[in-house]
């Protein structure tokens, strides 16, 4: 499971996450030996320690196992979990009864090993591979009687057993801990459920979480990053007397790396760069919605680079259709045409054909797999033979799998996973294969014929208007969007009404009101279905909007990425043009960021999180997408953030596709906000994707300082936010633009290179800046030995700040003090 390559984000936990106190000490506890908080005993090699700690924000102390040599990723061990003791007067020492028990300052015993055991000669040592173990001397050997390995908390680490016992039913289970500064149980576990096919499972309470997929004696099939990397070291063992237990060993002693479930039922791999000298995740149970499990209900099917990213699976419909529209697609699926067995028992004269197959390649296959011991040829027939059988797949290592009832918890992966073969009735596969043909034809021709019309009646109402004096978007019941918009390809969007819309809003109410800016106010409304939107209402007093409005239309309505933010339909009736966006809970990046409460939620792991899903967003425009985009309003009121803090670009009212052989543009109508605007842009009129750069770059140093550079604030007046860094550069005090609110730390290391990273973005020259792509190697330390920046752009103070301009013919700018598009949020 470990990707060297692969770096998905920065270390979670650091050192000072624990307010841990040092006493050196051996490896062992005796009844003569005991550790007084805030004593500590180090195992022989010197790599983990044992002894009293807090948690972050608690005054409770714990004992606890950790790394001793390097910085604290989080404390592997602790041992009174549910009972803490409340002041520093804890003891771990042996009991007359041969445990290991912790004492308050009372005596009173808070924790104990709890085994059956003699006192004389018992003593307790920390191994060097982070275990501790009771021991009790017999006459010729030392048997140990208890270890730490067999009481989990909330990591699995090399060489521990994630247990089951298939007749007992006593599990070995990590569990999370209640919250960051509480270790006692929390409400995720992990637990080996051996099933018909062993797999790995997470648990929200009771309720299944996330599961790893069928054992097939190398690694799990639905952990697609296993593929490649099962030299790891896993091993399931079934010790044919009722144990089976996962176990793994790295080859190489010295890398260091264990799972660890957070309190917020993330599983996450972290391992300690050695070369970098910090902690990086290698993977991790959140790399998408679709992950979480049953995510798309029984027979649907998640696609996470789909929108919306669950559908049904060939042969199936949505059962409840209304709550499929509002995201909601937990009911699942069912099948549209009877199966041959359904057929025949519901007294069809005619069986008709047999069913068929559909196959789905790369996926998780479903949940609660059958074994079977048919080879692969025979697994089709075996399941055909079955009218319980739903689905089939066949792995080498595993054999032929088969499902009965529902099948759920399937989803697509870019790579490895499994081929499945779902049952369908043979309608699916035959008749209905040439009647999609047939209703393809039939929409392309109503299209085409469509189209005609449209042009003409927009060709008309521009004549109509050039005659009465009217406007082009001039909409009628017959023609939401008649004029200009009539151009425009907006076959996957939603038409609203202005009634609805209206309605959703309170009639548009000051109350909904999320944001105003240059195009005008965005509002919160809920439609009649209990779908939350916001509403983009251009204002009628902008003379700038309508060239926007179906600018934003056009370019959202073709692009698709978790870090841009989801237009769902427009509307443009009685003078009215509004937007239709998805609701972002959180507003824009802006309203966290530059709060003196909220920016307190932005550790350093969110922001980079923020700074990284920017920097995806940004290269899905200028790379990746079907068109090429460049953005030309990029600032932290346009960076929206969904429940969980994620980022969404919005606002695309100034946004431009460039064509295949174009790198640059010219404009005079230069749009934008300054202090944001690259000079080229501002100055010339001249944007590429430097120009964007140049945006985010800026962006990057208000995430890293917590500032704002068009509402800068600082004794030295003459300078921006960019002047300031440069100058704390120059001086090589960087640390003193970071964010007072950001515990810096071990994590020194990576918020300097983000910095260094900041300036490269912002630097006069467009030719010097990196590209999107150059920039994410460089901030996930991709790239060993950044370049020196130059001075960046704008160091002194500007005299204007958010502003819309027109370049004249000399390549000047005139001031108005608006933006185009500065909305607070949605």
């Amino acid at each position: 499971m470990i990707l060297p390559g692969k770096v998905r984000i920065f270390s979670l936990f650091i050192f000072s996450h624990y307010a841990v106190k040092f006493c050196f000490g051996g490896d062992v506890i005796t009844a003569s030996e005991h550790i007084q908080d805030p004593g500590s005993i180090i195992s022989s090699g010197g790599l983990y320690r044992l002894g009293f700690f807090s948690p972050n924000g608690s005054t409770n102390r714990y004992v606890g196992i950790w790394h001793n040599k390097i910085p604290v990723f989080n404390v592997f061990w602790v041992a009174n979990r549910e009972k803490p003791v409340p002041d520093s007067s804890g003891v771990m020492t042996i009991s007359d009864n041969g445990n290991v028990v912790i004492m308050n300052g009372k005596k009173e015993v808070l924790w104990s090993s709890n085994v059956s055991t003699s006192g004389a000669n018992a003593k307790a040592q920390l191994l060097d591979t982070g275990n501790l173990i009771l021991q009790k001397q017999s006459s010729n050997d030392t048997e140990p009687v208890w270890e730490s390995f067999n009481t989990m908390s909330d990591t699995f680490m090399a060489k521990m057993k994630l247990s089951t016992n298939t007749k007992t039913k006593e599990k070995q289970v990590l569990t999370s801990w209640k919250s960051p500064s509480d270790p006692s149980i929390g409400s995720f576990s992990i637990s080996l459920e051996p099933l018909d096919i062993p797999e790995v499972f997470l648990w929200n309470g009771t309720t299944l979480y996330w599961r790893s997929g069928p054992w097939n004696g190398k690694v799990f099939i639905g952990i697609p990053e296993m593929e490649s990397v099962y030299l790891d070291g896993f091993t399931l063992v079934d010790d044919k007397e009722g144990y089976v237990y996962l176990t793994y060993n790295f080859a190489e002693v010295s890398y260091l790396s264990f799972f660890f479930v957070r309190s917020n039922g993330e599983l996450l791999q972290p391992f300690w760069d050695e070369k970098y000298k910090h902690w990086r995740i290698d993977w991790s149970t959140r790399d998408s919605a679709c992950d979480v499990y049953g995510k798309c209900g029984p027979f649907g099917f998640c696609d996470a680079k789909k929108s919306p990213i669950c559908s049904c699976l060939r042969g199936f419909e949505p059962k409840k259709v209304e709550e499929w529209s509002t995201g909601n697609w937990s009911s699942g699926c069912i099948q549209s045409s009877l199966l041959q067995c359904d057929r025949i028992k519901n007294g069809s004269t005619k069986a008709g054909k047999i069913d068929g197959f559909v196959k789905l390649e790369n996926v998780k296959v479903p949940n609660y797999a059958i074994w079977s011991s048919t080879l692969e040829d025979k697994c089709r027939e075996q399941c055909l033979s079955n009218c319980s059988c739903a689905a089939y797949a066949y792995d080498a290592g595993v054999g032929c799998m088969y499902w009965t009832g529902h099948l759920i918890d399937i989803r697509k992966f870019s790579y490895a996973g499994t081929t499945l073969y779902v049952r369908v009735a043979h309608t699916e596969l035959e008749g209905k294969r040439d009647l999609r043909a047939i209703i393809a034809t039939a929409v392309v021709v109503a299209t085409v014929v469509f189209s005609i019309g449209i042009f003409f009646a927009w060709k008309k109402s521009k004549e109509r208007g050039g005659k009465d004096g009217g406007h082009v978007l001039e909409a009628s019941s017959e023609n939401m969007l008649g004029g200009s918009l009539s151009k425009v390809n907006l076959q996957e969007l939603v038409l609203y009404k202005l009634d609805d819309l209206a309605a959703a809003t309170s009639n548009f109410s000051d109350a909904n009101k999320l944001g105003e800016g240059g195009f005008g106010a965005v509002y919160r409304g809920r439609l009649l279905n209990g779908k939350e939107i916001a509403v983009k209402r251009l204002s009628r007093a902008s003379g700038q909007g309508l060239q926007e409005f179906i600018n934003e239309m056009v370019v959202i309505s073709k692009v698709q990425h978790r870090n841009l933010v989801r237009l769902l339909g427009c509307c443009a009736e009685q003078e009215e043009k509004l937007l239709v966006y998805e609701f972002m809970p959180n507003k824009g990046l802006d309203a966290f960021l530059f709060d003196p409460l909220k920016r307190e939620q932005l550790d350093w792991r969110r922001r980079f999180n923020i700074i990284d899903g920017i920097c995806r967003g940004l290269l899905y425009l200028h790379r990746d997408s079907r068109l090429r985009i460049i953005h030309r309003d990029l600032k932290t009121s346009n960076i929206l953030l969904d429940e969980e803090l994620n980022p969404r670009i919005s606002d695309f009212g100034t946004a431009r596709i460039f064509g295949g052989n174009e790198d640059q543009a010219d404009t005079l109508r230069v749009v934008g906000t300054y202090g944001y605007m690259a000079p080229e842009y501002a100055m010339e009129g001249r944007f590429s994707e430097k120009s964007d750069v140049f945006s985010f770059g800026v962006v990057l140093l208000e995430i890293v300082s917590g500032r704002q550079n068009n509402t800068f604030n600082e004794e030295d007046q003459s300078l921006s936010l960019l002047g300031l860094a440069w100058k704390y550069w120059e001086e090589n005090n960087v640390v003193a633009l970071v964010d007072p609110k950001i515990s810096v730390g071990r994590l020194e290391v990576d918020i300097m290179r983000c910095i260094k990273v900041g300036l490269l973005c912002t630097q006069e020259l467009a030719n010097d800046r990196p590209t999107i792509s150059t920039v994410i190697s460089m901030i996930n330390n991709e790239i060993v030995g950044l370049p020196r920046p130059n001075k960046p752009a704008f160091t002194e103070r500007q005299t204007t700040t958010d502003t819309g301009s027109s370049r004249q013919s000399q390549k000047k700018y005139s001031v108005n003090r608006l933006t185009v598009t500065a909305l607070e949020g949605r």
